[in-house]
């Protein structure tokens, strides 16, 4: 059982930061890959970053230059530092991991989701 919890959502103005992280926690032999994704009200789940076990790192055009993807290997845990925060920014923000289990097999984790909220 692999369990992801993130935390670090809330309200803030425009223009202010938060700091997402997520944890990974369970029947982790490896992980491959780790990213956020957010749902806006209406709108489709989109990729916001990702980062790989070897440390590159994807960004949505619309976060680059504003929002941050980091990762702590030993603690299995992934960050998203958003800065300049915009209304548009609003959404649930999901934790995604890739992770390889001890019985040898590969699977996609989601968390729960933290919200975000941006007002103007």
């Amino acid at each position: 059982q692999v369990q992801l919890v993130e935390s670090g959502g809330g309200l803030v103005q425009a223009g202010g930061s938060l700091r997402l992280s997520c944890a990974a926690s369970g029947s982790i032999f490896s992980i491959n890959a780790m990213g956020w994704y957010r749902q806006a009200p209406g709108k489709q789940r989109e990729l916001v970053a990702a980062i790989t076990g070897g440390g590159s790192t994807n960004y949505a055009d619309s976060v680059k230059g504003r929002f941050t993807i980091s990762r702590d290997v030993a603690k299995n845990t992934v960050y998203l530092q958003t800065n300049s925060l915009k209304p548009e920014d609003t959404a649930v923000y999901y934790c995604n991991a890739i992770i390889r289990t001890p019985a040898g097999g590969s699977n996609t984790y989601w968390g729960q989701g933290t919200q975000v909220t941006v007002s103007s």
